[in-house]
């Protein structure tokens, strides 16, 4: 069975996948938090899953634990890097998702890479 957005919004970690030019998947366990009617996720600027999401948006999700071994069956999605706003409301989603844990994480990131060393994702999934 598929993943559903519920499960993949209550799981601590979900498997993100994005795909090289080649249409190979390299997968990344993240934190991720609901937003409305899609995920928000949080990583440094000029990480390579972001390179491959700004070529191209579809990636796969799934329900994962800390160490990306699936926990279930994954699920295409659209993934599109946010503006300024859009990464403040990811670190604030973050945050408040993963209590201290979440708020420490964010500002300590902040703090070492400036506010431009990250950038918010969102990721959209058929329901």
């Amino acid at each position: 069975m598929t993943a559903t957005f519920t499960q993949l919004a209550d799981a601590k970690y979900i498997l993100l996948t994005s795909f090289r030019k080649s249409g190979e998947g390299v997968a990344t366990a993240v934190w991720a938090a609901p937003d409305g009617d899609r995920l928000l996720v949080w990583t440094p600027t000029d990480s390579w899953k972001v390179k491959r999401i700004r070529n191209n948006p579809r990636v796969e999700v799934a329900v994962c634990d800390v160490r990306g071994r699936p926990k279930g069956d994954s699920v295409f999605g659209t993934a599109e890097i946010l503006d300024p706003q859009g990464t403040e409301r990811a670190r604030a989603a973050i945050a408040k998702k993963y209590g201290f844990l979440g708020w420490i994480g964010v500002k300590a990131s902040i703090v070492r890479r400036g506010r431009k060393g990250t950038i918010g994702i969102a990721i959209s999934v058929p329901e």
